[in-house]
C-alpha cells in the first residue's frame, strides 16, 4: 500500500449512488399513491362491513317485546275500550312519546307516558271532576286515563280519522283545523293529503308505523 492511500474499513458498504431529484420525486409520488390506495381500500372495506351490519340488524324481526314494549297492556286495553279506540293506537303513541318511560319530561314540559302538557291535563281533569295535582302525570294510571280519553276525544272530533287525530295530538287541534281548511293540505276538509310541519309529519308516520306493529302484538296476546 502506498503511503498516500487510505485503507477502507473492513466490511464497510459502499454508499448507494444519490438519486436525481427527478427520480426522487417519482418515487415519493409512487409511495404517496400506494398509501392513498391502501387507505381507500380500508375505507371501502369498513363501509361494506358497516352496510352488512346494518342489513343484518335491519332484517331482524321488529315485533319483539324489546323493540315494542307491551307494558301496561291491561290498563291500555281497558281504557281504550272505554274511549272507543283501538288499544294499539295509544300503545303506539306511548312508544313515540316516551318510549314507555313514566318519568319522561320533554323540553316543553310534557310529562309521563303519554307526554301530556299540564294545561291539557288540567282541562281533562275537569272533564272527570278531578282536582289536578302537580306531578300526577308521573302516575302511569292517571297519565294513561287522561291520555286515552284525549285520544278518544280527538278521534271523535276528527270523525274517526286517525291521521288527523294523531296530528292534533302532536301539533294541536287548531293547527289541524287550519290545515283541513287549506286546499293545499286537504281536498275535502276532513282528511289531510299533506302535513306541512315536518316534525308533525314525521311523528304521525312513526305512530302509524308503530300502530301496525302493536295491532299484531295485541292480536297475539288475545
Amino acid at each position: 500500500m502506498l503511503p498516500d492511500q487510505k485503507q477502507k474499513p473492513t466490511g464497510a458498504r459502499p454508499k448507494p449512488p444519490r438519486l436525481s431529484k427527478k427520480r426522487a420525486r417519482v418515487r415519493r409520488a409512487r409511495r404517496i399513491q400506494r398509501i392513498a390506495t391502501v387507505s381507500m381500500i380500508a375505507v371501502v372495506a369498513l363501509g361494506l362491513a358497516g352496510l352488512g351490519l346494518w342489513m343484518l340488524f335491519d332484517a331482524r324481526p321488529q315485533t319483539t317485546v324489546q323493540t315494542y314494549p307491551v307494558a301496561y297492556q291491561a290498563s291500555i286495553r281497558a281504557l281504550a275500550a272505554e274511549n272507543g279506540i283501538d288499544p294499539a293506537w295509544p300503545a303506539a303513541v306511548i312508544l313515540a312519546e316516551s318510549s314507555y318511560q313514566p318519568e319522561a319530561v320533554s323540553s316543553a314540559n310534557a310529562q309521563g307516558l303519554m307526554q301530556l302538557l299540564p294545561d291539557t291535563a288540567m282541562w281533562i281533569a275537569e272533564k272527570f271532576g278531578d282536582t289536578y295535582a302537580e306531578g300526577c302525570l308521573f302516575d302511569p294510571q292517571i297519565n294513561l286515563r287522561y291520555g286515552c280519553w284525549y285520544l278518544g276525544y280527538l278521534y271523535r272530533r276528527f270523525n274517526g280519522d286517525m291521521t288527523c287525530a294523531t296530528a292534533a295530538y302532536h301539533a294541536g287541534q287548531g293547527q289541524v283545523d287550519g290545515w283541513l281548511a287549506n286546499a293545499e293540505y286537504s281536498d275535502d276538509g276532513s282528511t289531510l293529503k299533506r302535513i306541512p310541519f315536518d316534525s308533525t309529519d314525521t311523528y304521525v308516520k312513526r305512530v302509524l308505523k308503530y300502530y301496525e306493529k302493536y295491532v299484531q302484538l295485541y292480536a297475539q296476546a288475545d
